[in-house]
């Protein structure tokens, strides 16, 4: 998955894979190798050459994503960005008359359909849930409109990139 964090006024390009237990980050041309857990909300373990850091993170799923993180005492301040959904979506997006699709970043597992298709729903109102890393993430309607459609079940594994709704 790639993304852009921007910190201290600057851009960052970020690229995260996940191989069986581990997390491969790619932080302007340096790789991590990276064991992750979760063990309590808003808490990640991250593992890396026998040590092991402790990081708080705080803040909300919209997008571009600001966080909090604090490692040790160091706090750190960013946003994310997934450029994937900046791509054709101008500040005008949720008025389109056009279809908007529902997408996940990262391979994962369908735990809960909230909406089904002819539903209405308003723009940030969750549809459907998929579990990756080990985290539920509610993903929400980017428009007000109707779910034209539900493309994966509860229980179904989905792929990165894969559109499982379309509100209209």
């Amino acid at each position: 998955m790639k993304l852009i964090a921007e910190f201290e006024g600057r851009q960052i390009d970020v690229t995260i894979k996940r191989e069986e237990s581990r997390v491969l980050a790619e932080i302007e041309g340096r790789i991590y190798q990276l064991e992750a857990t979760k063990p309590e909300p808003d808490v990640y373990l991250l593992k890396n050459d026998n040590k092991v850091f402790e990081t708080y993170v705080s803040g909300g799923p919209a997008s571009p994503m600001a966080l909090n993180v604090r490692v040790g005492t160091d706090e750190f301040e960013f946003s994310l960005q997934d450029p994937k959904r900046l791509r054709g979506s101008g500040g005008e997006a949720d008025k389109s008359d056009g279809a908007a699709e529902i997408t996940t970043a990262m391979p994962g597992k369908v735990v809960k359909v909230i909406l089904n298709k002819g539903d209405v729903v308003a723009k940030g109102e969750g549809v459907i849930v998929v579990e990756a890393m080990k985290m539920q993430n509610e993903l929400k309607s980017p428009k007000d409109g109707v779910v034209q459609e539900i493309r994966f079940a509860e229980g179904d594994t989905v792929n990165a990139g894969d559109v499982l709704s379309v509100i209209e």
